[in-house]
């Protein structure tokens, strides 16, 4: 008899092309694929996220949802998995869900961190996990300032790349703060969704106003223009990690 577990992962998405199976390239979704179809000895098992990630961006609470026939204690199970999967991805957290839980459709909000490493000489063994900024420091009060104009629900088709096939593009952005930790810069996103590349160019607009390339006064009509000209440059992937979902 089948049953559904959802995991919570958390993958370094330096060697990945993203998380969705794609030909000819390495992905989380084929490795986690790949181990347990051999965990039911050829037959085909099927994982679903709660989203696709990029080439080079991170997971610390990425969760999957997948179906399975084995009867096999949940600890058990996940050592199972960790131990077979290469070791950039992890299995964190296991438990067994209804059979109607699904990882992408039942998503209330996600978390997304994005960091910026201010030091003046970028660290070798941080240079895969941050974005280096030259030892630039923004202003934080004006990038905090420009933020809560992006808080709220509206039509985000600014902060979305052009080659988006979605229609819809109101989503609702619930939380957007600033931490400094050191000489990182942190960026703390959440909403009910986010477009692709959403939170990337919301990072590269809003270091935009913070290093004076733009004023916390434009957002608005940034905003309202649902043009994605107008917004900032899309930040780099390897600053972006999914930190939390929730259901």
């Amino acid at each position: 008899m089948e049953k559904r577990l959802k995991a919570t992962i958390a993958y370094d998405g330096t060697n990945f092309s993203g998380y969705q199976v794609q030909p000819n390239q390495r992905t989380v979704q084929e490795e986690l694929e790949k181990v347990l179809t051999k965990m039911h000895k050829g037959t085909k098992v099927n994982v679903t996220a709660s989203g696709r990630t990029d080439a080079k961006v991170h997971a610390t609470g990425q969760v999957i949802h997948f179906d399975t026939s084995l009867d096999i204690p949940l600890e058990s199970y996940r050592k199972a998995l960790n131990v077979q999967l290469p070791t950039d991805v992890r299995i964190k957290e296991m438990e067994e869900v209804p059979e109607n839980f699904h990882a992408r459709y039942k998503v209330v909000s996600k978390r997304y961190r994005y960091i910026w490493s201010c030091e003046a000489i970028q660290s070798p063994f941080r240079r895969f996990y941050v974005t280096p900024t030259n030892g630039v420091r923004p202003d934080i009060k004006k990038m905090i300032e420009a933020a809560q104009h992006i808080i709220g629900t509206y039509d985000f088709s600014c902060f979305c790349a052009a080659n988006t096939s979605v229609k819809d593009k109101v989503r609702t952005v619930t939380l957007l703060e600033f931490e400094w930790h050191q000489d990182e810069l942190h960026m703390v996103i959440e909403g009910n969704g986010f477009l692709y590349n959403m939170v990337r160019i919301i990072a590269g607009t809003l270091w935009e106003v913070g290093t004076g390339k733009r004023n916390p006064e434009q957002l608005p009509e940034i905003i309202a223009s649902m043009n994605r000209g107008n917004a900032g440059k899309t930040a780099p992937a390897q600053g972006l990690y999914l930190e939390k979902v929730s259901y």
